[in-house]
């Protein structure tokens, strides 16, 4: 494989000033900065252009797109319309791999180095990622927002340009970044996020909390596992688990409603029937052996299909 350390930065945005200013930094202080950093300003009405335009001064590797206001955030979907007006102004073929980055992170000074290398050595992996962490507002010290280590965490996607493109990208809809990581599985790539001191990331914001508030988060997730196919069972065993972190009790049980009134309503969901097969038999296989074996064992089993992204 090559050891190429060509990378590619997409980082949708809309009224970050409050935070961007840290994520520009840390990304500017990187041992190994990107090629080029696409910034999508999605219509702000805060200092974020003013902030934009004055690191694009300094930095040539910087580039900002900017697209009309539409009027308010929208997380998932609206996100993803985002990355791709910023995807669609590049060759992607350029680059060796593609990190769709949000602008409310401090990023340790090697991070994206790291991932590189272990890429390098690894060429079945095709999306990566460290662990996110919030400062805890009484205490100030860091939390760990308790992310599995079956996929790359949503705020900070790096991917192998091959496996982003025999994917298909990104699903343009809410849980986009967990129907990703079970893609990757089922053409035998390997999808992934480590817990190393080196590559753990400050979320200025905590996970979920960008939309109104942390509650209407935790029911948009329920509403994406319902989108994704996820089995019921599988679906109050997860929110169970995430009654056991802030916001304690009351955000699981948002997860689950999300989820329920979808199931209620009959909602539409991911079309892909083959897909959502596959994602539903590991999660039996999750509930039956745990995670961290099932997704060893598939990712054993998945070694056949695999095609190195030809």
């Amino acid at each position: 494989m090559s050891s190429n350390l060509n990378y590619l930065l997409i980082s949708p945005c809309r009224n970050e000033a409050d935070f961007m200013k840290q994520t520009l930094d840390s990304v500017v202080a990187q041992s190994v900065q990107p090629k080029l950093w696409v910034i999508v300003d999605d219509g702000s009405t805060d200092e974020t252009p003013a902030i934009l335009a004055d690191y694009a001064s300094r930095y040539p590797f910087i580039k900002i797109v900017t697209r009309t206001d539409r009027g308010h955030r929208s997380v998932g979907p609206g996100v993803i319309e985002a990355f791709y007006a910023g995807l669609d102004t590049v060759n992607l073929s350029e680059f060796d791999f593609i990190c769709k980055l949000d602008l409310d992170l401090i990023m340790p000074p090697r991070y994206f180095e790291i991932l590189i290398q272990r890429m390098n050595e690894n060429p079945r992996l095709g999306n990566c990622s460290g662990k996110p962490y919030f400062i805890d507002k009484n205490s100030g010290q860091l939390v760990s927002e308790g992310c599995g280590d079956e996929n790359a965490i949503g705020a900070s996607k790096f991917y192998r340009r091959q496996c982003f493109e025999q994917i298909g990208g990104f699903v343009r809809q809410v849980m986009w970044d967990g129907i990703d990581g079970h893609r990757c599985r089922q053409l035998g790539w390997v999808a992934v996020s480590w817990d190393a001191p080196e590559l753990r990331f400050t979320h200025l914001r905590p996970m979920g909390s960008s939309q109104k508030n942390i509650f209407t988060g935790r029911m948009r997730h329920g509403f994406g596992q319902y989108f994704m196919g996820t089995g019921l069972i599988y679906m109050l065993a997860s929110a169970v688990y995430r009654m056991a972190h802030p916001p304690y009790v009351v955000g699981g049980l948002a997860m689950f409603w999300g989820y329920l009134s979808s199931l209620i309503k009959g909602l539409p969901k991911f079309e892909d029937e083959e897909l959502v097969k596959f994602i539903r038999r590991y999660q039996w296989a999750c509930l039956l052996k745990g995670k961290l074996r099932a997704t060893a064992d598939l990712n054993a089993k998945q070694a056949e299909v695999w095609k190195g992204g030809f």
